[in-house]
């Protein structure tokens, strides 16, 4: 009998519930400042993009990061995973003139994809093994679980431009730097 888990309800619900979340996240930032960055990125819990880059970036991981880490990790022997250039990504793609609604919209289907991509997976196929650069050895679990707290670190960098916008907000009325 083997002594491998299934993957962890809660993981599971967290990254379903996400595409929702991430939504509702984007929509309490201002429209003015859907692109607006602020005058440094200290403290920031994600990586330094506008909310509007946030969203675009979650997308282009998803599909060109995690769809193919989750394949290759299931068909191959032990594969190296290259980490992606989240920054590179912004400049290729211009996530500053990106249609937020299809950005969405896109993630939305990507989720879905890896939702289903996952459904069904045996303990042992949760135990295939790979290399994911910068993090070293895993198994297919671990990297369900890298992905969930991606999803967490990007709400959280919602959440902080959110007090961003209102500190910069109380800042200038009191006429201080922000």
């Amino acid at each position: 009998m083997s002594n491998a888990l299934p993957l962890n309800p809660a993981t599971l619900q967290a990254m379903a519930d996400f595409p929702r979340q991430l939504e509702l996240f984007y929509a309490a930032i201002p429209e003015s400042h859907r692109n607006w960055t602020p005058s440094s990125w200290d403290g920031i819990p994600s990586e330094t993009f506008s909310a509007l880059g946030q969203v675009c970036h979650v997308r282009d991981i998803e599909i060109d990061g995690y769809h193919v880490r989750i394949q290759r990790t299931l068909a191959e022997d032990k594969p190296l995973l290259a980490s992606l250039d989240g920054y590179e990504l912004e400049r290729e793609r211009a996530y500053a003139t990106a249609d937020a609604r299809e950005a969405l919209a896109a993630f939305r289907a990507a989720r879905a994809k890896t939702m289903e991509l996952l459904a069904g997976l045996t303990p042992e196929a949760l135990e295939r093994t790979a290399e994911f650069e910068g993090y070293g050895a895993l198994t297919l679990r671990s990297l369900v679980h890298y992905l969930c707290s991606h999803d967490q670190q990007h709400l959280a960098g919602l959440q902080w431009l959110l007090g961003k916008i209102d500190a910069s907000r109380a800042a200038s009325a009191l006429d201080l730097p922000a």
